[in-house]
């Protein structure tokens, strides 16, 4: 019985193991309420010129979000200086109003496409920044902070070949 349990572990722990993982990481929001000028930063250092990623961005929010949808404002700083910039609307729940997000608390975290095929063309330290833009109808100044976001994160996964 023992014998089995062990292989049981060893083989969850395998299967939760992704080598494909180049970065990941979460930043948590202070009290769930994400202020528009608020920017999450990730820095990562890329050593690899050749391989093709794809770049999500991570959001994981409570009961306490309101939108059905949430719209981000996402940064790429190259090391050479160059720079990218992307306005983002990512779906958060479908029209019933049950989150897409995984998870089986009242927690649920969304793991967001922002680029696929990207290949990190330099050397050296890229910087990842990632701000809310999400307002209501008719509301011109946004929602400040935006309540019901607990962590935002970026997850860079190798394509395998």
């Amino acid at each position: 019985m023992h014998k089995q349990l062990g292989l049981l572990f060893l083989f969850l722990v395998l299967l939760s193991c992704n080598t494909n993982t180049v970065y990941n990481n979460y930043k948590p929001i202070k009290n769930n309420k994400w202020a528009s000028e608020d920017k999450i930063v990730f820095e990562v250092e890329n050593t690899d010129t050749i391989s093709k990623n794809n770049i999500f961005i991570t959001i994981r929010n409570n009961k306490d979000y309101k939108f059905s949808s949430i719209f981000l404002i996402a940064n790429i700083k190259f090391p050479s200086g160059f720079q990218v910039v992307d306005t983002l609307e990512y779906e958060m729940a479908d029209a019933s109003g049950r989150w897409l997000g995984v998870g089986f608390t009242d927690i649920k975290e969304n793991k967001l496409f922002y680029k696929e095929d990207v290949v990190f063309s330099e050397k050296g330290r890229y910087k990842f920044s990632i701000q809310h833009a999400t307002r209501s109808i008719n509301d011109v100044e946004g929602t400040n902070p935006l309540e019901g976001v607990t962590d935002v994160g970026l997850r860079i996964e190798k394509i395998s070949k």
